[in-house]
């Protein structure tokens, strides 16, 4: 069902049909971020799309009025909005699998709470999803506080894909792994400063992987295992989205629309031990 005006603030009569994106939206305080994140969201008038919320706040996060507030104008607009408590916390990968076992939408769009996307960002990423292919297509969250940090060695792995999205070798090490560099910093609003779109709507390039805000083909993360190994992890690790990705990747492939949107709230993280690499400790297949 296409989003309402904001003029329009009575729920539509009937039940809204399903809709063919869920926003699974991982949270742990900082209602403040969370709200901004949601306000993002709000804007994405031109896209259909649900959203389910898991908390794992001590006290529920959407109590606080900002954030109570934001999901009321989704739930205005028509939206399918979940609210969901996942106690005790076990760790980023298990909350992620957590909210994938409950989505049901061919695609799921994985967004960090501290994560403002421009009007426009969800359609873009659907649309690179359908002309490109393969199991993902991200959003680099973009530090906007450094835009007069010009990187250009950073962005010297900057590599456009020419045709469709094809599976890789998971960017473990070497050329491929200095990719990771092109999201650092403004790196990627100066990349899209400087690229010419050639009357194209956005570019799709290559990635080592995507953080905060990556799209997803539900059935192809499913069938790659998701984030089934949070069982294998201490709750205290990172890395687990590269690791879901690059298990995506070496089936299907995974890329990046230029431009991104997604513009990153630079609010201190919420992940402070950092020692565990998912990557490092269960990757067998990295090549």
């Amino acid at each position: 069902m296409p989003a309402r005006s904001s003029a329009h603030w009575a729920l539509p009569p009937g039940r809204p049909a399903a809709p063919g994106v869920e926003v699974l939206l991982p949270c742990f305080e900082r209602p403040g971020e969370l709200a901004v994140t949601l306000s993002g969201l709000a804007s994405q008038l031109d896209a259909d799309f649900g959203l389910v919320l898991s908390d794992q706040s001590p006290e529920p996060v959407w109590e606080d009025p900002s954030v109570a507030a934001m999901l009321r104008v989704l739930r205005a607009q028509g939206r399918a909005v979940r609210t969901l408590r996942n106690l005790p916390r076990r760790g980023l990968a298990q909350q992620r699998q957590f909210l994938l076992e409950r989505a049901s939408a061919p695609r799921v769009l994985f967004l960090d709470s501290d994560v403002w996307l421009e009007p426009g960002t969800l359609t873009r990423l659907q649309e690179a999803l359908d002309a490109y292919g393969g199991g993902f297509m991200g959003s680099a969250v973009q530090g906007l506080s450094h835009l007069r940090d010009r990187r250009p060695e950073e962005q010297r792995p900057f590599e456009l894909w020419e045709g469709r999205v094809e599976p890789e070798p998971a960017p473990a090490q070497g050329p491929a792994h200095e990719r990771w560099t092109l999201h650092n910093a403004a790196n990627l609003a100066h990349i899209a400063a400087d690229t010419p779109l050639g009357g194209e709507p956005f570019l799709v390039y290559r990635v080592a992987w995507v953080g905060g805000c990556v799209l997803y083909d539900r059935e192809r993360l499913m069938e790659c295992g998701g984030f089934a190994f949070w069982d294998r992890l201490p709750p205290e690790h990172a890395g687990e989205d590269v690791l879901a990705q690059w298990q995506v990747m070496r089936r299907y492939g995974g890329a990046a629309v230029l431009p991104s949107g997604a513009v990153h709230l630079e609010a201190p993280t919420t992940v402070t031990d950092r020692r565990t690499e998912a990557t490092e400790l269960l990757d067998r297949g990295a090549t």
